[in-house]
């Protein structure tokens, strides 16, 4: 016969629950429900359905990898300024006083959601970080590297009315690796993004702006290349690539150029002149040579001069495959 006392039954009751209470030690936390991101991508095939405009030859929407979850593209529309700091030539960007260029800026988006309601209008900064030069420089290089202070402004600028801000290269005699990789400490952030112009990338010598240059497949997938591994070192949403093209000589081996999570690819139609000779270029050089995403370029002079005139967004809106980036000049 076991007989308990009071003592005993009291001690034991006391270590039971000091075990239960080491036990509940050892389960862990539950922790906190984290929201995985993801793409829509049902939404995402739609909206390239649309910006294919019934297209029906099979060239668009063209056929790719979906992009990571936060990509800019489809799901919006960039309208951009173009120019340097130091020049009132090479763009609005640089032309105008800052107050007057922003306020012009945010009159275009207003054009351009109007024009497209469903589609949300982002507004950004194409600024030129490199300009080719016609003298060799410091290096043998014929391009001139901005100060950073000026990236530094641009970011500046852009913050009030939430741009993005695109750096350019124009190359001259270096090269894509060299020329973006330079500018790997702003494209970490998550709204710069990357623009690069083979008219002045020379590949045999010759000095800018004395013959258009141009890009092979190889160069611009050196510049997807890093544009991806920023991505993934610093865990961003997907970069932009901005590559300007009139010619046919300006890109070479186009379907070469690789399509990858963390880029997407805008193909520019630069240019100026009449609205029929643009439309011919933009179906020569954009249309039939499919890469992602289309971009248009527009001059405030030079696409207004000569009884010509510049296209309206609604214009725009019925070119097959419809612009998704556009940049003023």
């Amino acid at each position: 016969m076991l007989i308990f006392s009071f003592m005993d039954f009291t001690t034991s009751c006391e270590n039971a629950k000091s075990s239960e209470s080491k036990s509940a030690a050892l389960v862990p936390p539950v922790p906190p429900e984290v929201t995985v991101p993801v793409l829509d991508t049902a939404d995402y095939d739609q909206r390239m359905k649309v910006l294919a405009n019934s297209d029906t030859t099979g060239k668009w929407p063209v056929k790719t990898p979906y992009p990571l979850p936060g990509a800019l593209l489809p799901f919006n529309r960039i309208v951009a300024y173009y120019g340097n700091l130091y020049s009132t030539r090479m763009g609005i960007l640089g032309e105008l006083p800052k107050d007057e260029m922003l306020e012009k800026l945010n009159g275009e988006v207003s054009k351009w959601q109007a024009a497209d309601s469903t589609t949300k209008v982002i507004p950004a900064l194409h600024y030129i970080a490199a300009t080719a030069q016609s003298r060799p420089g410091n290096g043998n290089m014929y391009r001139l590297r901005m100060p950073f202070s000026q990236i530094d402004t641009i970011l500046a600028w852009a913050k009030p009315i939430n741009a993005l801000v695109f750096l350019d290269v124009q190359i001259g005699h270096s090269s894509i690796k060299e020329e973006v990789s330079a500018l790997e400490p702003y494209l970490k952030l998550p709204n710069v993004h990357l623009g690069i112009d083979p008219e002045f990338s020379m590949k045999n010598g010759e000095a800018p702006g004395t013959r258009i240059g141009h890009f092979t497949a190889d160069d611009i997938n050196d510049a997807i290349e890093i544009l991806a591994d920023v991505v993934k070192e610093n865990k961003l949403t997907p970069k932009v690539l901005v590559i300007h093209r009139f010619t046919q000589g300006m890109v070479k081996n186009y379907q070469d150029i690789k399509i990858v999570p963390e880029v997407q690819v805008v193909m520019d139609m630069d240019g100026f002149g009449d609205k029929i000779l643009k439309e011919s270029s933009y179906k020569r050089y954009i249309y039939k040579e499919p890469v992602q995403f289309t971009g248009f370029k527009l001059f405030y002079k030079n696409d207004n001069k000569n009884n010509w005139k510049m296209y309206a967004p609604e214009e725009l809106l019925k070119f097959t495959p419809k612009p998704i980036y556009i940049q003023y000049q």
